[in-house]
């Protein structure tokens, strides 16, 4: 007799029949999930291979079979970069194995990425340094705990372009939303000035002096100077951008520690493939007179050290245009109390390279609206010298329409600004079609030398050998050129160069070409 018919034909308590249906239903849970099969599958497999650690080979078993990890929350802090300024910090939470877990963050300074320009608040009112960093901060977090913490829960944080969609389109509509209440306030200001006022009483003219003709005779000399062109205005920042590109970049990184690599490496897959007085750092400035005098110093401190200008070691001097120009004689100070115009900026850069041949690079000669000094100095210096943009490129946010490079530029700085996702990263590098690329490493952890390496940049510029933020940058370089030539993947070098050097040539597809060195 069966057990079910000893149960039709027996009495029996409660209890055992509550612990017959239960024992039924798990039967039934496990069998409808085929626990069953794998866990015969694994004991078959596991007895013919005999690993020394049984358990250990259960585990990662059965973790192969576990659901794909999910983003649970993101949280994000305020705290403190290397230059002392708040910044933003995120977290990643993600589900593995039916637990919580996060496994690394990522920090993003505030607005100003390398050039200063004001925010502005959703009211419409400017802000500008502590203000708008404030503001900035804070909206950030703001988006991040109500807005993208929420919609992101659940992605698969290895589905970065996806992940970054959703971070652009939310980014879209806050921009948009400002746009329109920006041009609200616009219409209600013009409907406020178009209230007829009383006409201002005519003031009588006053009579022309007989100094005036002779003053003209004196400005007579000046006539062939063309007028300073005005600067472009600069296109604010919407608070809350930061939000965005932290994000990003902790999904990426989140990404990466999950898949067991390298965050260069997990960025390679991400790509479209494409056919074939004191400084910030407390250092003393010393003032000079001349520009020669600068560089005679810098010869003069690599000929002590055997690094030969020219062949071991070569200049690329950032001349930072944007930021000598004084508007109020219509020239550039390139030296303390010394004014020069464009034209003669050019004749100044002719000379330096000449006396010099170790500098082959110039950043921002001139601002990018000097279009006819741009190509003059193009076409002097030739080959000898290449031209490369950072302030001038026309750096613009997505939505607004891309403008043309200053002509003659060989080279463009890009920089991960913080409204940017890694795709809108990857894809502004690829869209540079005329030049080649140069990532600049801002103030952060040293994902920005995966970024470089995994995007495929020609170069990476992250600044002089000093302080413990850039040397990080530097000793992660030269663990990826490690990890790749123990892979095969980079050429056997046939000389050691010395770490003055740090302009290894890596073969054509495996990532950052080269090192540029700034201070």
């Amino acid at each position: 007799m069966s057990y079910k018919a000893f149960l039709n034909h027996s009495k029996v308590s409660k209890e055992d029949q509550e612990f017959y249906d239960l024992k039924n239903k798990a039967a039934e849970y496990y069998r409808s999930n085929g626990v069953p099969q794998k866990i015969e599958n694994v004991l078959n497999e596991m007895f013919w291979q005999k690993p020394d650690d049984i358990y250990g080979y259960l585990a990662n078993y059965f973790s192969r079979l576990s659901y794909t990890p999910v983003i649970s929350k993101i949280i994000g802090r305020e705290v403190f970069d290397g230059r002392g300024l708040t910044a933003v910090q995120t977290q990643v939470y993600y589900i593995i194995r039916n637990e919580e877990k996060v496994v690394c963050s990522a920090v993003m300074s505030g607005p100003s990425d390398g050039l200063e320009a004001d925010g502005v608040a959703e009211s419409g009112e400017a802000f500008s340094d502590s203000n708008q960093q404030r503001l900035s901060i804070t909206t950030a977090l703001k988006w991040i705990r109500e807005h993208l913490s929420p919609m992101l829960q659940g992605f698969n944080p290895t589905d970065q372009t996806n992940v970054d969609k959703l971070l652009s389109d939310f980014f879209m509509a806050r921009y948009l939303e400002h746009k329109d209440s920006l041009n609200i306030e616009k219409e209600d200001e013009l409907r406020i000035e178009s209230v007829p006022e009383a006409p201002p009483q005519a003031t009588p003219t006053p009579a022309p002096t007989k100094d005036k003709k002779g003053s003209d005779k004196g400005k007579k000399g000046n006539s062939t100077e063309k007028p300073l062109p005005p600067a472009e205005t600069p296109v604010p920042q919407l608070p809350g951008a930061t939000a965005v590109g932290v994000v990003s970049l902790a999904v990426a990184k989140t990404a990466a520690r999950l898949l067991g690599e390298p965050l260069y490496r997990h960025i390679t897959s991400v790509r479209v493939p494409q056919p074939i007085g004191v400084t910030e750092e407390g250092a003393l400035q010393v003032g000079f007179e001349r520009p020669e005098q600068v560089l005679d110093l810098v010869t003069e401190a690599c000929a002590n050290l055997a690094l030969p200008l020219g062949s071991d070691l070569r200049l690329a001097i950032n001349c930072a245009a944007h930021g000598l120009m004084d508007y109020s004689c219509g020239r550039y100070e390139v030296m303390s109390g010394c004014h020069k115009s464009p034209d003669e900026l050019v004749d100044m850069y002719e000379g330096l390279i000449n006396k010099y041949p170790a500098i082959t690079s110039l950043i921002d000669p001139f601002r990018k609206e000097d279009v006819d000094q741009w190509e003059r100095l193009a076409s002097v210096i030739g080959q000898s010298c290449c031209l490369i943009a950072d302030a001038a490129s026309n750096r613009c946010p997505r939505w607004s329409e891309v403008k043309p490079l200053p002509p003659g530029v060989t080279r463009v700085i890009i920089r991960h600004h913080s409204y940017m996702t890694i795709s809108d990263l990857i894809k502004s590098i690829a869209e540079q079609k005329d030049a080649e690329t140069v990532l600049a490493a801002g103030s952060g952890d040293t994902s920005i030398v995966d970024l470089a390496v995994g995007s495929g940049v020609s170069f990476l510029k992250l600044g002089g050998l000093r302080g413990g933020e850039r040397m990080d940058k530097y000793n992660r370089l030269l663990a990826i050129e490690e990890d790749l030539e123990q892979e095969g993947i980079l050429g056997a070098r046939e000389k050691k160069q010395p770490l003055s050097d740090l302009s290894e040539t890596l073969n054509s597809g495996s990532g950052c070409d080269s090192v540029t060195i700034s201070t």
